[in-house]
C-alpha cells in the first residue's frame, strides 16, 4: 500500500488521523488544504473571501492531480474534494481511499470553536453540516475502499483500527463500523 487517501467530512479527523496513520505506515504525510496555503502564501479563507468556493475548488482540483501520483503517502483532503468527478477519479483509481465518516453531531462538537471554515462561516452550523452530509456522503462512499467511523473515538484509536484493518484486508472494499 502506497497511497492513502482519506476522504470525509470536516471535523472527522482527516489530519490528525493521518499523522498517526502515516507514522504507523512507515509512510510521509501530506494535506491537500496545507499544500494550496504553502503554494499560495494565503490561508484557506482568504482564499474563498477572495477567489470565492470556485475558485478554491479549481486550486484544489490542481493539487489533487499532483499529488495523487505521489508515492509512499498518506493524504488528507478536504471535505469537498468529492464534488469534481475528477478529483473522485483521480482519487478512486490511484491509491487506497478511507472515508473517515463522523456524524453531523459530532462534527458540530469538533467545529464548535473554529472560525476558519468558511462553509461554516455562514447560517446555521447545524444546517449546513446536514446539507453538507446529504450531498457528499454518497460521494465518499462512491469511492471508498474502506469506511471507519469517527464518533467518540481518539485519533489514534483510529488510525491503529485502519492499520489492523488494512493489514487484515488488503483485497478488497470493507466497511468498518
Amino acid at each position: 500500500m502506497h497511497r492513502v487517501f482519506l476522504v470525509g467530512p470536516m471535523g472527522a479527523g482527516k489530519t490528525t488521523i493521518g499523522k498517526y496513520l502515516a507514522r504507523h505506515l512507515g509512510l510521509a504525510f501530506a494535506d491537500t488544504d496545507a499544500e494550496i496555503e504553502h503554494r499560495t502564501g494565503a490561508d484557506i479563507p482568504w482564499i474563498f473571501d477572495v477567489e470565492g468556493e470556485a475558485g478554491f475548488r479549481l486550486r484544489e482540483a490542481q493539487v489533487v492531480e499532483e499529488m495523487t501520483q505521489m508515492d509512499d503517502i498518506v493524504l488528507a483532503t478536504g471535505g469537498g474534494v468529492v464534488i469534481r468527478p475528477e478529483n473522485r477519479q483521480a482519487l478512486g483509481s490511484r491509491g487506497f481511499v478511507i472515508y473517515l465518516h463522523a456524524t453531523v453531531a459530532e462534527q458540530l462538537r469538533r467545529t464548535r470553536r473554529d472560525r476558519k471554515r468558511p462553509l461554516l462561516q455562514q447560517g446555521n452550523r447545524e444546517e449546513v453540516l446536514r446539507t453538507l452530509m446529504m450531498t457528499r456522503d454518497p460521494l465518499y462512499r462512491e469511492i471508498a475502499d474502506h469506511v471507519i467511523d469517527t464518533d467518540g473515538c481518539s485519533p489514534r484509536v483510529v488510525a491503529q483500527r485502519l492499520v489492523v484493518a488494512l493489514n487484515a484486508d488488503k483485497q478488497g472494499p470493507a466497511t468498518l463500523e
